[in-house]
């Protein structure tokens, strides 16, 4: 997504201020120094995990584990340094591991940076567990997982926390701190930018770095991709939800760079940053190191998890396979050869959301799917909203980084679910700082007169700006007169909140889904307070979405 301090002319040109490219190796040696030095006496004579551990991609009967272990203290993130140890792993009923269930190591080594999974299966459906790390005689900490129930099960509730967009540098990982001491969640979900690859005091932290990022550079190397996936991996907050319940993660643009698409991006400049392949195959592979997420089709993060006859959850990849976003109002963005998902991709989207015999079909979806319209905003309010979503400051109605830049895979994708009367499907959202509930209308120009083929609801981000920090103004001014313009152009928009940081409880029964939306009391305090805000729902059977009064 286009937020950014910078502004340029066009797709791949230049800012005014180009970034400082740091070779891999110099990084390396820059950073072991000062990193090792913050280090606890003890990393000096046995390993430590100084990285937290985590679980994910829940099944029936197994789930993903995740740890990083630092096995000399000059190993820091990113350096290719430090001898090869081995790790085991265990997993048990209790906290206190007196239930063991399952037992297993393996060598950790320089060439996975020292990261270490274990795909365990064998386990009962729908049931807690808890799990260590071990090596050279150190445990890492215990942590909670949950496997999802049977693909069989008639499952009365699900919860799960959503959240996006967590900018290092813009403040605190809070929203994972208030998610973690829940202790309800069936799973969270991560829909994109879990990482950004701005260089420190490049991306909008309302011109304040909240605390700085490492490397100080824009990332681009394997090397680079290490060392930032492992300061946020240091972030405690973020050591606590992982701790507490299994991720169910996607990647956006910013885990690679800014409005990525299979070509390049508009944040990479071909030859003075290198190659656009080695880029890519670089914050793939560090993603894929330091995420607890099974690499899926094409080593990609598009896959299908099921929860019982409740719901499955069918997880898109809408970067590695998109043509490039075009110039607004230059007239492509209905052309059929052009493609948000690719051809493979939305096809199997396609054929699994009409097999699901699940009461819900949720869709992991990294950009928004219903259509936005500007329509009549101030130009003091168009100015900043442009800004957020990458478009011209002249206002035209569309962003052509989500499926808007993209109609016709839209227009197959809902039409496709009208065909086959295909009720009950739920997008999740992340991406655009702002939080939305949304009915997704097969004719947008028409609604409410015609069909919505299903909901949308949207979370904002963790920490990443959004109108009121581009502005610079108090908090709530941007929703109160920029959100009854936004609605009144966009029919099926039933609210949209332009201001506020936080996450999203998706709490879904038999008959309805559910989101709660909480917000944070300031992004740039650690110990910022979470309260609710709003709460909408739809029905099953109704594909609309309608206010709830009742958070769960």
């Amino acid at each position: 997504m286009t937020s950014r301090i910078r502004s340029h002319s066009g797709l791949n040109s230049p800012g005014p201020h180009r970034r400082t490219v740091v070779k891999a190796a110099a990084a390396g040696a820059a950073l072991a120094a000062p990193l090792a030095a913050a280090f606890p006496a003890r990393a000096a004579e046995a390993p430590a995990f100084l990285h937290g551990v985590a679980s994910g991609d829940p099944l029936p009967d197994g789930v993903l584990l995740w740890t990083r272990v630092t096995p000399v203290p000059e190993a820091v993130p990113g350096s290719g340094l430090g001898p090869d140890v081995e790790v085991s792993w265990t997993v048990a009923l209790d906290k206190a591991f007196t239930t063991i269930v399952a037992k297993g190591s393996t060598t950790a080594s320089a060439a996975t940076d020292h990261t270490v999974k274990a795909d365990i299966r064998g386990l009962t459906p729908a049931t807690d567990y808890w799990f260590r790390f071990s090596a050279g005689g150190t445990d890492s900490p215990a942590a909670r997982t949950r496997t999802a129930p049977a693909a069989d099960a008639a499952v009365t509730s699900l919860r799960f926390g959503v959240v996006s967009c967590a900018n290092w540098e813009g403040g605190h990982f809070a929203a994972y701190r208030h998610l973690a001491t829940r202790g309800d969640l069936d799973a969270w979900l991560h829909l994109g930018d879990y990482i950004y690859e701005y260089g420190t005091g490049e991306y909008g932290t309302r011109d304040t770095v909240v605390r700085p990022h490492a490397p100080a550079h824009e990332i681009l190397t394997l090397a680079d991709y290490r060392t930032r996936h492992g300061r946020y991996k240091s972030d405690s907050d973020l050591q606590t939800l992982h701790a507490a319940a299994p991720v169910i993660a996607i990647w956006d643009d910013h885990e690679i760079a800014n409005d990525a698409w299979s070509g390049g991006a508009e944040n990479h400049t071909e030859g003075a940053e290198g190659t656009w392949a080695a880029r890519r195959s670089a914050a793939k592979q560090a993603y894929f190191e330091w995420m607890p997420v099974r690499p899926a089709i094409a080593g990609t993060t598009y896959r299908r998890l099921r929860f019982g006859k409740l719901a499955d959850l069918s997880l898109l990849d809408l970067r590695s396979f998109r043509s490039q976003q075009v110039s607004v109002g230059d007239g492509q963005v209905d052309d059929p050869d052009r493609t948000i998902t690719g051809r493979a991709q939305l096809d199997w989207l396609k054929a699994g959301l009409k097999s699901s015999d699940t009461t819900w079909r949720l869709v992991g979806n990294s950009v928004m799917i219903a259509p936005f319209a500007i329509g009549s905003l101030a130009a003091d309010l168009l100015k900043p909203l442009a800004e957020l979503l990458g478009l011209p400051r002249e206002g035209l109605a569309l962003n052509p980084d989500q499926w808007d830049g993209y109609t016709d895979d839209r227009r197959e994708l809902l039409a496709h679910l009208r065909d086959n009367a295909i009720r009950n499907t739920v997008f999740l959202t992340g991406d655009i700082h702002m939080a939305w509930a949304n009915d997704v209308p097969l004719n947008a120009g028409t609604y409410p007169l015609s069909a919505s083929a299903a909901t949308e609801f949207v979370v904002t981000s963790v920490t990443s700006d959004n109108i009121d920090d581009i502005l610079k103004v108090p908090e709530g001014t941007g929703t109160a007169l920029a959100s009854p313009l936004i609605r009144a152009a966009n029919r099926h928009v039933h609210w949209v909140d332009t201001d506020r940081h936080g996450y999203g409880i998706l709490d879904i029964t038999a008959e309805r889904a559910q989101m709660d939306y909480y917000v944070l009391s300031d992004r740039t305090k650690a110990a910022a307070t979470s309260s609710w805000a709003r709460s909408y729902r739809t029905r099953s059977g109704t594909q609309k979405v309608e206010r709830t009064y009742d958070p769960v």
